[in-house]
């Protein structure tokens, strides 16, 4: 039995660096954690494209809230995923949602198609709002896309180890069905165990204080960072 693999989400450029040299097996790179993680910068893809060799996953998303897109933010997302097809990324991170809670398998194949063979792509946690999980599934493997992050439509994903069981047994294959959100090393194990799972899905956020020696007292703020726990990351590979 191959060993599970641990993809980390990373908000900077170092954080990635930090997660891949910790061991994980692949990054799903994003900026602005506040708002959930959106696109990264042609500056921040381009830099850690030269930096890394290793599996690194850009979410393509332009802005936070929900996973409903104008026409004009569709097309910003279809340029994304050409810039990050042309700097060699091997995939993609993804999730677009109709007005009634189905999986926009139109637009979603659209963004597949563009990626072409060069890259495999990720429907992400907007599954977790989706109306129906299990005809979701189904809709968005025809779409093309190779795995499914999902939380089982809870905010944790050990709160709702009986769905992430269900729909890894519907998949019988067909695309990987990767348990993210509130995963640590402390479940990590309890999960595979329950549901089979073959990839998992981690932040092991961490917020970093700034190296800053002066800092300006009237604007009461500390200035961290968001970082990753390199320690807490290879405390799960152990569990694996």
């Amino acid at each position: 039995m191959s060993k599970t693999k641990l993809e980390i989400a990373v908000f900077s450029i170092e954080a990635a660096l930090d997660a891949l040299n910790a061991g994980a097996d692949r990054v799903e790179f994003c900026e602005n954690p506040m708002e959930g993680g959106t696109t990264p910068s042609y500056g921040s893809l381009a830099t850690l494209s030269m930096l890394t060799e290793k599996p690194v996953f850009p979410i393509i998303r332009p802005r936070g809230g929900d996973f409903l897109y104008t026409r004009n933010e569709f097309e910003s997302m279809k340029s994304d995923v050409l810039m990050a097809k042309k700097l060699g990324y091997p995939g993609i991170v993804i999730g677009l949602l109709n007005t009634d809670g189905t999986i926009d398998t139109a637009r979603t194949k659209e963004l597949v198609d563009l990626a072409g063979m060069e890259m495999e792509v990720t429907f992400h946690r907007a599954f977790d709002r989706c109306h129906d999980p299990v005809h979701a599934l189904e809709a968005i493997i025809k779409t093309g896309c190779k795995r499914i992050l999902t939380s089982g439509q809870v905010p944790n994903a050990a709160d709702n180890l009986p769905l992430l069981k269900k729909l890894i047994d519907q998949s019988d294959n067909r695309i990987i069905i990767m348990p993210g959100s509130g995963v640590r090393a402390n479940n990590i194990k309890d999960i595979i165990t329950k549901t089979g799972a073959t990839e998992m899905h981690s932040s092991a956020r961490k917020m970093i204080p700034s190296h800053m020696q002066y800092f300006k007292s009237t604007m009461h703020e500390s200035l961290q960072a968001t970082g990753v726990d390199t320690q807490e990351i290879k405390k799960m590979l152990e569990q694996l």
